[in-house]
């Protein structure tokens, strides 16, 4: 089966960290033909020697997108989609590492069953090697456990998934209504849409996790936007307002926790999983 690979990287990330995700593609044991990297605005000259180097390694298999401007994630995906040539395309952010076997494993998940419209599998938290997990985001299996789960929680591993590009474009493409939360609001609109989902058990890539993680996922903003997603799945009749009282109402009031007790919940739930 053929696949793209969708990455998108803009002027802030690190040219080390690019590197060895693009590297980590490279590297996959069934190797793409069509790798789209959408370049979202204008790049600084450490990334764009990683990218000349990347030409090398990919040959014509590598197919750049340049944006005039930062546009975020959620554009920057939308674009690359159009120019990915084949309807399985496999996400990749530009700061992870995707293990060697990831594509093989979710092209086999696919071709057992067609009926699969989107995919991802279990990631490998890590902060400054790979070689020292420091945790793991391991998700529900079955489609009717990831319906439920998704009442609360997102129910796939963004940058470990693989999805049907044609499932993709009709349930809307990416959205910003919701900022932080676009690939969220795009999964529940799959499986309203009918899509079916599935999550493999083992590992499929190296997630880059900071330390300060828990700085960027809390506040008020952040509880206030996550609060009004979860409204917009009670409204249309996806969560049950039980689901909500016991979820979002829970993880609002984690977001604004002061920084040190949300930082201790943080580890504690990563170290558990």
């Amino acid at each position: 089966m053929d696949y793209s690979v969708l990455m998108s990287v803009y002027n802030r990330e690190k040219p080390k960290y690019l590197a060895q995700a693009m590297e980590s593609i490279a590297s996959q044991t069934i190797p793409t033909d069509d790798f789209v990297l959408v370049c979202d605005g204008p790049l600084n000259d450490g990334l764009e020697q990683v990218i000349s180097d990347g030409k090398k390694l990919f040959g014509d298999a590598l197919h750049l997108v340049r944006l005039e401007k930062n546009g975020g994630l959620g554009n920057a995906l939308n674009t690359g989609i159009k120019y990915c040539r084949h309807d399985l395309v496999a996400r990749m952010d530009s700061d992870d590492i995707s293990l060697p076997g990831r594509c093989e494993k979710q092209l086999a998940a696919f071709e057992n069953d067609p009926s699969l419209s989107v995919l991802s599998g279990t990631v490998l938290e890590f902060k400054d090697s790979p070689e020292y997990v420091s945790g793991k985001r391991e998700l529900p299996q079955k489609h009717e456990e990831i319906l439920a789960f998704s009442c609360k929680r997102n129910p796939f591993n963004h940058p470990a998934v693989m999805f049907q590009k044609s499932a993709v474009a009709a349930a809307g493409g990416y959205d910003e209504s919701y900022p932080l939360f676009e690939d969220y609001y795009l999964w529940i609109r799959m499986l309203q849409n009918g899509c079916k989902g599935y999550n493999l058990k083992e590992p499929l890539l190296y997630m880059r996790t900071p330390e300060d993680l828990y700085l960027r996922r809390g506040g008020k903003k952040y509880a206030k936007d996550m609060l009004r997603f979860h409204k917009w799945l009670l409204r249309s009749g996806f969560t049950k307002p039980l689901q909500f009282l016991t979820g979002a109402v829970p993880h609002a009031l984690v977001c604004v926790l002061p920084n040190r007790v949300r930082r201790a919940v943080y580890k504690g739930l990563r170290a558990r999983c």
